[in-house]
């Protein structure tokens, strides 16, 4: 009996048939899918949609896929916890149940797995080409889409650190968010620190439904377990209520502007800045929630934000808002973009805004961002490149900075304009570089000439010294 019972574990072990054993080895010896093979895949996946007459075209397929990538990327999370739980012995409930999960209806050769850290961050990649393909798809409606290099620029300047609480309140596919978590997953160094990047580090909001589906997989693709990111319009909460709880460290937004709100969303911000213009509530928005410094050599919340031209100019509301932004917020920095970085979805120019919670603005920097030699404009075909910032990103890094042909300070206290009555009259933010030709051409003459005078002083100095420096050489 004993040889028996010897013999037959011997056969067990020779042929394998532990089931535990036999679906590790097969897992462990499934083959790497190579980009090239993902890119396959997903190709004909969209080649087999395309014949689906009840899709029109990829503003359709693109967010179908993206359920798609959806649903298998739970089953393959779901299969993960599952095997956890097996191993602490706990049962494990699934979020779907069957016949629906991906396991009991889909195809029992899938190419594309989301257990494989290498797998997810080449889709990650193609996932990005395809939100680029939806707006271009979109239209009039690809506002919601920020160009990657200004992403890029905005969080490497902003700079977010491990532990602090990253917010975009209108996050369209979560092109900032997506990008601070990469940004904060380089800082991470030991389990902790994961822990605190996954939990209490990215938060947003969208009111959109397929944007904030589309910014749920982006962040699902580049490592974010559980996105935080709120269903609904930020705005629809009155301000005055918001408190320390609700405030963050960093916001990082592309709001959207030109749209209209309601009145009931209008009410929810003070009688004397309620305006119909998305752009200035959302304004108002991030001013509020930026958090308060917690000692006085802190600086406090810190923003990055773009807006249109007509916010820097507006009078009116527009000026108020603007008033109490340099009174009670450093706003260090305006970013003059090019024009046509966010063509041909919107040709309006654009800047970029940065301020904090430091205290009260003394100065503002404003820096702008030059075409490359002998272009005219951007254009969907031939986009801004992220190493275009690359003087910008040195210049404003500087402990101490300096004017150079595109950069020049403001006082603030001559740009916020009284009257005798000590009501303000305006607050232009609209500043024209002061070494352009074009802002030369607009100078009174006797400007204009005190301008070329101090020029050639300058010039001559130049040449005294390079004429002493020659002197010495020779001595």
């Amino acid at each position: 009996m004993a040889k028996k019972k010897a013999k037959t574990a011997k056969k067990k072990t020779r042929t394998g048939k532990k089931p535990t054993k036999k679906k590790a080895s097969r897992r462990a010896e499934q083959p790497k899918t190579t980009a090239q093979q993902l890119a396959t895949l997903v190709k004909s996946a969209r080649d087999i949609m395309r014949k689906d007459k009840g899709l029109n075209g990829d503003l359709d397929r693109l967010p179908l896929l993206t359920w798609i990538m959806f649903l298998k990327f739970l089953d393959d999370r779901e299969k993960l916890e599952e095997a956890r739980a097996g191993i602490a012995s706990k049962k494990y409930k699934s979020a779907v149940e069957a016949p629906y999960r991906w396991c009991d209806w889909a195809a029992t050769k899938d190419g594309i797995h989301f257990d494989s850290s290498e797998e997810i961050h080449t889709l990650a990649r193609l996932y990005e080409s395809m939100l680029r393909e939806m707006r271009d798809a979109a239209g009039d409606s690809g506002e919601f889409y920020t160009p990657r290099p200004v992403i890029q620029f905005m969080v490497s300047v902003t700079d977010p650190q491990l532990r602090e609480m990253v917010l975009d309140p209108a996050c369209g596919t979560g092109g900032f968010l997506a990008e601070a978590f990469s940004h904060l997953e380089k800082q991470c160094d030991k389990a902790q620190d994961r822990k605190v990047l996954q939990q209490r580090s990215i938060r947003g909001g969208e009111a959109k439904p397929l944007p904030y589906m589309l910014s749920q997989m982006n962040l699902l693709l580049h490592g974010l377990d559980a996105p935080a990111i709120e269903y609904g319009n930020s705005l629809a909460v009155k301000i005055t209520e918001l408190g320390q709880k609700d405030r963050v460290d960093i916001i990082l937004t592309n709001p959207p502007f030109g749209g209209e709100e309601e009145a009931g969303i209008r009410g929810n911000f003070p009688a004397d800045k309620q305006t119909s213009e998305t752009a200035l509530l959302f304004l108002q928005l991030i001013m509020r929630r930026l958090r308060k410094p917690r000692t006085g050599n802190e600086r406090g919340g810190r923003a990055g934000v773009v807006v249109p031209n007509g916010t820097l100019f507006g009078d009116g509301v527009a000026a108020r808002i603007k008033e109490e932004l340099l009174k009670d917020f450093n706003l260090h920095t305006v970013v003059r973009l090019p024009f046509g970085v966010f063509s041909p979805y919107a040709d309006i120019p654009t800047n970029l805004l940065f301020f904090d919670r430091s205290g009260p603005t003394k100065d503002i920097w404003y820096y702008e961002t030059p075409l490359p030699e002998g272009r005219k404009k951007y254009s969907k075909t031939n986009p801004m490149r992220f190493d275009e910032f690359a003087d910008c990103l040195k210049w404003f890094q500087l402990k101490r900075r300096r004017e150079t042909e595109h950069a020049w300070r403001v006082s603030a206290d001559d740009l916020l304009i009284y009257d005798e009555s000590g009501s303000l009259v305006s607050c232009n933010l609209d500043i024209k570089n002061p070494h352009s030709v074009d802002a030369l051409e607009h100078l009174p003459p006797e400007q204009l000439a005190d301008d070329i005078l101090a020029k050639e002083r300058r010039i001559m100095e130049i040449m005294e010294e390079i004429k002493a420096e020659l002197g010495r050489a020779g001595a």
